[in-house]
């Protein structure tokens, strides 16, 4: 029996691909021209809604973090994701999506979308407790 099978009998984990731009942004090389250059990674999109958030800038990060968490849906339904099942942040390249997911949900409670916040905050959760944990220390 291997030690990853999944008792409940639920689905898989899902593991995207690495982050296109994932090395450039280590390297240093800002967030603005990452997703220009990669405009699917769903890290630099996050990466420029903590930019935003941080700056006071709300809306701007509501933007960006809504950008990353559909480019981020995207690659999970390209990964085999059907909806719902957990998305692992011990895998790194999964890890962009999920920063968007925060960074989505911290943006929607910041402007007082309540329903939306619960709704990416349960998600989170839902997807990766360990994610959760760390993003919202």
């Amino acid at each position: 029996m291997s030690i990853h099978q999944n008792l409940l009998g639920g689905p898989a984990p899902t593991h995207l691909p690495d982050e296109p731009g994932r090395e450039a942004l280590a390297s240093g090389t800002p967030a603005a021209e990452v997703a220009a250059a990669h405009p699917t990674s769903s890290l630099a999109w996050a990466t420029l809604a903590d930019e935003a958030f941080a700056a006071g800038r709300t809306v701007e990060s509501y933007a960006y973090a809504r950008t990353g968490y559909h480019r981020g849906l995207d690659a999970l339904r390209r990964a085999g994701w059907k909806g719902h099942g957990p998305v692992p942040w011990e895998h790194e390249p999964n890890r962009g999506f999920l920063r968007a997911l925060h960074a989505l949900a911290r943006a929607a409670e910041a402007i007082g979308e309540k329903e939306e916040y619960e709704r990416c905050s349960t998600f989170l959760r839902d997807s990766s407790q360990t994610a959760a944990d760390a993003l919202q220390a």
